[in-house]
């Protein structure tokens, strides 16, 4: 979508929330469903499934995503559109970016092999190579504006209330 378009389009969808908050609610939701005789779990995405697995250095085949990946995956997804829709509204322009995230997992953690080290991302990296003439005050308002509405990095940074529930199905 061109940077006009974006910001025309997105003009009465703000008009709107401003005068009715109910209207912005949204619950995003994913599926997936557990492989019976494999440890693998197919995720149904907009755009079709991914297979997810266990990385291979937790013993995965390595044929599958890792969840881990596909977490980053995520995040330089959403950081990336928050820094071009940020740009556009700024009215700064960017002839290229490159977004890239890595993190570091210790997988005594995952593995339970010892006690105390947590499972998950211990840190995460994210990082803009962007291609601009914008003055370093313009970039750094870019940085503050994306790092503020990206909706995956402010969950990871704030860490939403979560809830898991195991319910028995009887077929």
């Amino acid at each position: 979508m061109e940077i006009a378009t974006f910001r025309a389009t997105q003009e009465p969808i703000k008009d709107l929330y401003r005068k009715d908050a109910k209207a912005a609610f949204l619950t995003l939701k994913a599926r997936g469903v557990a492989d019976a005789s494999t440890v693998t779990c197919k995720v149904e995405t907009g755009r079709g499934l991914a297979l997810a697995g266990i990385h291979p250095m937790a013993g995965g085949s390595g044929q599958e995503l890792c969840s881990g990946d596909m977490l980053l995956e995520a995040l330089i997804a959403c950081a990336g559109v928050s820094m071009r829709a940020a740009a556009a509204v700024l009215e700064i322009p960017i002839r290229s970016a490159e977004v890239s995230a890595e993190g570091d997992v210790d997988l005594r953690g995952t593995l339970g092999v010892t006690e105390g080290v947590p499972v998950g991302f211990k840190e995460i990296r994210l990082r803009f190579d962007i291609d601009t003439d914008a003055s370093q005050s313009q970039l750094d308002q870019l940085l503050e504006l994306t790092d503020r509405y990206c909706v995956i990095f402010q969950t990871i940074q704030n860490s939403p209330k979560t809830t898991v529930k195991l319910q028995r199905v009887v077929h």
